[in-house]
């Protein structure tokens, strides 16, 4: 019985990377037909990874992707927390760093409901700021 929980928990997950790898795509093609040049994907700096970084004319773009099957219970932009927010600061942070970059930074979302009935994009610009410590 438990090795049965166990095989339907790795089916969700890998039914559920399988969704993240299709909503990045998705995202790569719509940033694409808007003229955005990709420069990195799935980047990793320690624990914190960016989905896509791009450029926007003038701008650095750092694109979060949110996918789900439906919104149902909330809209996939609703998951990127302060929290994310902060950890996708620190990975730009590191990008900008390590590759030298002077460009203004944007930070994008792109939340995605795609299922076989629909597939729904909001490209979220300026999504967030990086916030100063005051104290």
């Amino acid at each position: 019985m438990a090795e049965r929980g166990k095989r339907r928990g790795q089916q969700i997950m890998a039914e559920h990377n399988e969704l993240g790898k299709k909503g990045e795509e998705i995202a790569l093609s719509h940033l694409q037909k808007l003229g955005y040049v990709i420069l990195d994907k799935n980047w990793r700096a320690g624990r914190n990874e960016l989905d896509i970084i791009a450029r926007d004319k003038d701008f650095l773009v750092i694109v979060e992707v949110k996918s789900r099957q439906n919104s149902k219970f909330s809209e996939p932009e609703e998951a990127v927390t302060p929290d994310k927010q902060r950890a996708l600061i620190r990975a730009a942070n590191a990008y900008i760093y390590k590759h030298n970059i002077f460009l203004e930074t944007r930070f994008d979302i792109i939340s995605i409901v795609h299922n076989d009935k629909e597939t729904r994009i909001n490209h979220i610009k300026d999504a967030f700021y990086p916030r100063l410590r005051t104290s």
